[in-house]
């Protein structure tokens, strides 16, 4: 295929390399670059020019403060830097016709392509596709990536996506996993990986410093065994959103745990964090419930008060803390009545498959897994809006 490059810096030069072993790759950059094996235009109305495709692989930079050389956590919060990200589509928009397809590979927040973006792109195809790349190994991670990650409009497999997949099969391992959402969607996949990996560095290094302030640990000891403990740390159990860790360990351990913190005077305390962001989390589906009653004149029903699925045990009850706040708000909750008329909360799947919910019920399914042709169900945390 004959491929445009916009931006070819520190990542997008070995990118664009890869790319050049097997396909006509012409770049541009507002740098000198001097590629292995593809040609430099001057312009971006060149690099456009008679290209199938045109990826853009742009800087979207933080303040130089924000780097994380130096403190940061005292400053306000910043979003990216999008204006080059504008500048290059503005342009590229003045060259491309229906038949080339626009491929952004920047990193972005979740929203920022449908907000920002694409009204500025009417005159190229579009797809959002970021890339999971590192420097060092920038080649090797091309061809062997954990995932390509692809956003279209909808989420849906267009003719677009497929053309990209194909592209990639000519170069990339066979068997990789390809992963195709809404623009949204892909954003989110790519910013919440990399923050999966800073949460997961922060966690090995606060037990490196309980380690030292605690003594008698070693901390390999300790990660090592957390390492190979694939069923629920590394593995793919706890991956499916719902309602708050619960149970009688994990919340109460967490809770210890800042105490903890303070004693040996860490300096930070990531459990507490945690803690507020369950209550906080519990609050948020509080809220739809009780927006929903007041807007339907109905009571409030959670079935499954215990904390998981087939047992009666309540303590770090999920469903109760949600409970909670909808009681603080509404004055009176129920749990797991008899049928009637109400905004019901599936606190857990199992049980509640053959409930039978009366008409002019709503049912709010965190676990997205109910379907019923009797009465309205939401599925909390699928915002996707499906087009008729």
């Amino acid at each position: 295929m004959n491929i445009g490059f916009i931006g070819v810096g520190k990542l997008g030069k070995d990118a664009a390399e890869v790319m050049a072993e097997k396909h006509d790759v012409v770049g541009y950059d507002v740098t000198e670059v001097t590629p292995e094996n593809f040609n430099m235009v001057l312009s971006i109305k060149e690099a456009c020019k008679d290209r199938e495709m045109i990826f853009i692989a742009v800087p979207t930079p933080h303040d130089p403060k924000y780097d994380g050389r130096n403190p940061t956590s005292h400053l306000p919060n910043k979003d990216f830097n999008y204006q080059i990200v504008k500048d290059v589509l503005i342009e590229v928009n003045k060259y491309v016709t229906k038949d080339q397809l626009v491929v952004l590979i920047s990193t972005v927040l979740p929203g920022t392509i449908r907000r920002e973006f694409i009204d500025l792109i009417p005159n190229g195809r579009f797809i959002y596709n970021p890339y999971l790349i590192a420097m060092g190994t920038v080649k090797w991670d091309m061809v062997n990536p954990e995932m390509v990650i692809i956003g279209t409009e909808d989420g849906s497999m267009t003719g677009d996506a497929k053309i990209l997949l194909d592209f990639y099969r000519t170069f990339i391992t066979e068997g990789t996993r390809y992963e195709i959402g809404t623009w949204d969607e892909a954003e989110a996949i790519k910013i919440f990986y990399n923050t999966f990996i800073s949460t997961k560095v922060a966690l090995v290094n606060m037990i490196q410093d309980v380690a030292e302030q605690n003594g008698n640990i070693d901390v390999d000891i300790v990660t090592g065994a957390l390492e190979r403990s694939t069923y629920r740390i590394l593995g793919p159990a706890y991956m499916k959103a719902g309602l708050g860790d619960g149970g009688g360990c994990h919340p109460r351990d967490n809770i210890a745990l800042r105490y903890m913190a303070e004693k040996l005077g860490l300096g930070y305390d990531l459990f507490d964090a945690i803690m507020l962001a369950r209550e906080v989390q519990a609050e948020n589906m509080a809220n739809k419930l009780i927006d929903l009653a007041k807007e339907n004149n109905l009571p409030v029903v959670i079935l499954g008060e215990a904390y998981k699925p087939n047992v009666d045990y309540k303590d770090g009850s999920a469903s109760i803390l949600v409970g909670y706040y909808v009681e603080k708000a509404l004055g009176k909750v129920e749990y797991d009545t008899k049928p009637k008329q109400a905004v019901y909360l599936l606190g857990h799947m199992g049980k509640f498959h053959d409930y039978d919910f009366p008409k002019d019920s709503i049912v709010v399914d965190p676990w997205r897994a109910y379907k019923s042709n009797k009465v309205k169900v939401i599925h909390y945390g699928n915002s996707r809006i499906i087009k008729k």
